[in-house]
């Protein structure tokens, strides 16, 4: 039996921002995110995380200091999203964005943001990665909303879930069956 944890980062300024963040961008944690990474209480087991510096800072903060990083648990490419909070996409681009976002919350979906990773292809990479898990023992995943999201729909079927920084999903396997143990919001 696997058990499987999938925790998203702690608070960074984009976040307490609403904004959507650039790919250049590797924002440390917020104070207030250093304080909620601290507090996390997981069991051990062997640490993944996005080679993302606040993913990074979760789990040492966690108390994860020997972490393989991967690119398969990175934060979706939002493409002209990147940058903007949703009320300037709006401004923008009308109701474009909700569309932009539904097609990378699916799977099947060719389309996501313009000049951004499709729903496919998102998903495909976050598949391969769990592609790779062990049958069983305890593994740990420090990433973003968008990879967590993605697992969550992969195994389980939750399409949407509200999970502020420092969200913690628990998800056990047996065989080739998912299901979810738990969903601890972080604190908002």
């Amino acid at each position: 039996m696997l058990d499987l944890y999938l925790i998203r980062h702690a608070q960074t300024r984009p976040n307490a921002e609403k904004r959507y963040p650039l790919p250049t961008e590797d924002a440390p944690l917020s104070r207030l995110g250093e304080g909620q990474a601290a507090a996390l209480t997981l069991p051990a087991g062997t640490a993944f995380s996005s080679p993302a510096r606040r993913t990074v800072q979760t789990a040492r903060l966690a108390g994860y200091t020997d972490l393989q990083t991967t690119t398969k648990l990175a934060e979706a490419d939002f493409g002209i999203m990147a940058g903007r909070t949703w009320a300037e996409l709006e401004a923008d681009y009308g109701p474009a964005p909700t569309d932009w976002i539904a097609a990378l919350s699916d799977p099947a979906s060719l389309h996501g943001p313009l000049d951004g990773e499709s729903g496919t292809a998102f998903h495909a990479r976050v598949q391969t990665w769990l592609n790779t898990l062990p049958a069983s023992g305890t593994v740990l995943a420090f990433t973003h909303l968008g990879p967590v999201l993605a697992i969550l729909r992969l195994t389980v079927g939750l399409r949407v879930a509200e999970l502020p920084p420092c969200s913690v999903a628990h998800l056990r396997r047996s065989l080739e069956d998912w299901w979810l143990v738990s969903l601890t919001p972080g604190a908002p």
